[in-house]
């Protein structure tokens, strides 16, 4: 398996970041795609798993929601687990696009967030749904882990080494650690305790693994002061 936050070049070098469902600029045999069709089966996929869950779903019933046939569907996606995670993915990405304000804490932060308000929404029930499926299903959650996970990791290794460059972080941070502890701690919430998914955890949680990662190499940026709130037991709980 090709780790996450191995340097990007080898990535491309692998196909890694190209998304699954790239054609490389050619098209698949048959009639040319319509996007207006490829719009619609989407957004019925994901209307249809609100309502069904994964198990439920088919793609005969996603086919005739969206008023094509089930060849259209066969000819953009190979299976029903292909087609729900790139339904997700089309209605997130948007969202989930990390910015850059020239810091690491709040780029994380910002794009977190955001990742939370979905969690806590009607699609993160699509979410609880693809997970709970996937465990049964290895074709469902390669899929989603494929074409939905895979893009935001990757995305989110390169905001890490931007703070490297920026001297916010040391060069010999482990990155996929910083990756599974902040969205790992969401994920608990979310799965787990099914509560407490706030936007001042997140901060707190960000603000936890940074301090505790960066405070060797840029206390300044922290102003000399530890994480407040929760996060400052947790440190102290941590010594």
């Amino acid at each position: 398996m090709i780790p996450f936050c191995m340097n990007m070049q080898q990535v491309r070098s692998h196909g890694g970041n190209q998304s699954p469902n790239a054609d490389n600029g050619k098209r698949p045999p048959g009639r040319p795609r319509s996007e207006h069709a490829r719009s619609a089966i989407l957004g019925s996929t994901l209307r249809l798993l609100e309502q069904t869950g994964f198990d439920g779903l088919s793609i005969e019933a996603i086919a005739a929601d969206a008023s094509v046939g089930k060849a259209t569907v066969y000819r953009w996606w190979p299976n029903k687990g292909a087609l729900v995670a790139d339904a997700f993915e089309s209605g997130s990405a948007k969202q989930l696009r990390f910015p850059d304000t020239g810091s690491v804490r709040e780029d994380l932060r910002e794009q977190m967030s955001q990742w939370a308000r979905i969690l806590r929404g009607r699609r993160g029930r699509i979410v609880a749904a693809i997970i709970a499926a996937g465990q049964s299903d290895k074709e469902l959650i390669e899929a989603f882990r494929e074409r939905f996970v895979r893009p935001r990791r990757l995305d989110a290794c390169e905001i890490l080494r931007r703070g490297i460059r920026r001297g916010e972080l040391p060069r010999d941070a482990d990155l996929d650690l910083i990756l599974d502890s902040l969205y790992g701690a969401v994920y608990m919430r979310f799965l787990i305790w099914q509560k407490g998914l706030t936007e001042d955890f997140v901060r707190e949680v960000v603000d936890l693994i940074l301090f505790n990662t960066a405070e060797s190499v840029s206390p300044r940026r922290w102003n000399g002061r530890r994480p407040a709130g929760s996060v400052q037991k947790a440190s102290a709980l941590a010594r």
